[in-house]
């Protein structure tokens, strides 16, 4: 194991246990695993500096519910195996797809404004 000496400009001093993860990261963690790490936190610090950063379920659920009358989702249901073909195309889970499919059934039987 090699020792090397890093400088960084951070916003703020951090404490010793900070100073202390850190240096175990480092000394246990292989070097293109921390790059990847701090990638992905940096896109993830951007998204959410910049208000965008949706993550999780109930946002991608939300998305795709969002303004669907009463109609759509009456077609989507009916059309059930196109949609999840849509879905698994995108990336979703069952479980999530099996969430959408609840509120559309339940959009479906309420009537259009």
């Amino acid at each position: 194991m090699e020792e090397l000496d890093l400088k960084l400009y951070l916003a703020k001093k951090p404490t010793d246990e900070q100073i202390k993860a850190l240096q175990d990261y480092f000394k246990e963690v292989p070097i293109e695993e921390i790059l990847v790490g701090l990638k992905f936190a940096k896109n993830r610090w951007s998204a959410k500096d910049a208000g965008v950063l949706k993550v999780g379920r109930k946002s991608i659920i939300q998305k795709e519910i969002h303004s669907v009358t009463s109609e759509q989702a009456q077609w989507r249901l009916k059309n059930w195996k196109m949609m999840i073909t849509n879905y698994r195309r995108r990336g979703y889970s069952y479980p999530t797809i099996s969430r959408i499919k609840k509120i559309l059934i339940e959009k479906s039987k309420k009537k259009s404004k």
